[in-house]
């Protein structure tokens, strides 16, 4: 693992008090950094989730499920169909 993934890893947790995210950072690249923690954890890459299977794994870490998944889908880390009835993690791109 690098520095910065460590770090990454390090700043991630200290957004969460017992299991639960304390907020969504305002910051851009504080919530990226979250963004792709969540994505990592929550979602298995291959699979198709359905709008409640994303909202019922967000929860999970925060009451504001809706501006989550949306962020996520807004960031590239998933995909959502068209029609809005499935959604799949999105493979990151390279560094």
């Amino acid at each position: 693992m690098s520095d910065q993934q460590t770090s990454s890893s390090h700043g991630v947790r200290a957004l969460f008090s017992h299991g639960r995210l304390t907020a969504i950072p305002r910051k851009t690249a504080r919530r990226e950094q979250l963004l792709v923690h969540l994505t990592e954890t929550l979602f298995e890459s291959g699979r198709t989730y359905t709008e409640r299977e994303v909202n019922e794994a967000l929860r999970t870490v925060h009451d504001d499920c809706a501006a989550l998944r949306r962020y996520l889908v807004i960031g590239g880390l998933l995909g959502r169909d068209k029609d809005g009835s499935g959604y799949r993690r999105l493979p990151r791109p390279a560094a």
